[in-house]
């Protein structure tokens, strides 16, 4: 682990962020910035980038267990959530996890004619009632790290006839994703998927869900080239139906930021990231501090620290404030040396 990522990351400060942005591999960097040479010299890009958002698209299926015809892909996991926003029923119920994640919560708060009802996270569960029609929430929380009970919300949506979307973002990519057993996922990949930002997915049931494709363009043909004027006489016959047009120079370097993920392996990673998160957990409790409880996540919340950011910053230790709390977290790039910085920094 630490190898290869000493060869492909070399981060000027100490950086524990991930949860904010991941950082860009070295092989990904070369990509992106191969492709801006050759658009500044006006080579022909298109073959190549396209290609690169297919190859993406096939990185992200394997990653999170589903074929890649029920992956979408684009720019922003907000823009997907307010597509399935727009699917909704007028009167359609939303349940959704207190001080979830704005991107995913807003679309259908903006909706008006529909009902959101907001519960704890850990009361999500036992609040899906009859009459629910969708479930939203992120598999990681993105203020504190806690982790939703996917499972016991599943049973409860299909037990009431409610779908599921869950939002991957703080997960993909050190927590192991099966998007297959959610009715949605979206994901973006700038963070723990370690690609610039302008990279996301959505995935979709095999039957894509019922959902309207109300910002398809051209690319959500199934043939885009033939596309590109007028009405799109054939939608694709797989989620790419649901795509944006891409941003090309991301997705070239995102299929080596996936490549890499997939290189080392979920489950690695994720070991590598929860034992550094423990090393700072216990660390901070030593130092008096009560972190938010959320056993087994990369993402450390503790209270009563959220002005030490800025304190941190001028040491050179990369973290966030978040809801009022220091937010760490811990990535495939992070060592022990790392979290014990982070601590002596604090006490000091």
């Amino acid at each position: 682990m630490e190898s290869l990522a000493g060869a492909e990351f070399a981060p000027q400060t100490t950086y524990l962020n991930t949860a904010s942005n991941g950082l860009i591999p070295a092989r990904s960097l070369t990509a992106i910035k191969a492709g801006l040479d050759a658009t500044a010299a006006g080579s022909r890009l298109a073959d190549a980038a396209y290609a690169a958002v297919e190859e993406t698209r096939a990185a992200y299926a394997r990653l999170v267990g589903v074929p890649a015809r029920q992956v979408a892909t684009g720019s922003s996991a907000a823009v997907f959530a307010g597509m399935i926003a727009t699917s909704l029923p007028p009167g359609a119920e939303v349940l959704v996890a207190d001080g979830d994640f704005s991107s995913l919560v807003n679309p259908f708060a903006v909706r008006g004619d529909v009902k959101l009802r907001i519960v704890p996270l850990e009361e999500i569960a036992e609040a899906v009632r009859p009459g629910t029609a969708l479930v939203a929430v992120s598999a990681v929380q993105s203020a504190d790290g806690r982790i939703a009970e996917l499972d016991a919300i599943r049973e409860a949506a299909r037990a009431h006839g409610a779908r599921t979307l869950v939002d991957v973002s703080q997960a993909a990519g050190w927590f192991p994703v099966n998007a297959a057993e959610a009715d949605y996922t979206v994901c973006v990949g700038y963070k723990w998927l370690l690609c610039p930002r302008g990279v996301a997915f959505l995935t979709v049931p095999e039957d894509l869900g019922g959902l309207t494709p109300v910002f398809a363009g051209w690319v959500a043909g199934e043939d885009p080239w033939a596309s590109c004027y007028g009405p799109v006489a054939e939608l694709a016959h797989s989620a790419r139906r649901f795509d944006e047009s891409p941003a090309l120079h991301p997705y070239l370097a995102g299929r080596h930021s996936l490549a890499l993920i997939e290189e080392l392996g979920t489950e690695a990673i994720a070991a590598h990231d929860r034992a550094l998160a423990d090393r700072f957990r216990a660390g901070v409790t030593e130092l008096g501090h009560r972190p938010v409880a959320a056993p087994g996540s990369a993402i450390v919340s503790v209270p009563g620290l959220g002005d030490a950011a800025a304190r941190l910053a001028e040491r050179e230790v990369a973290v966030s404030s978040r809801a009022g709390n220091l937010r760490a977290s811990f990535h495939l790039y992070n060592t022990a040396a790392d979290v014990d910085r982070l601590l002596e920094a604090l006490s000091g």
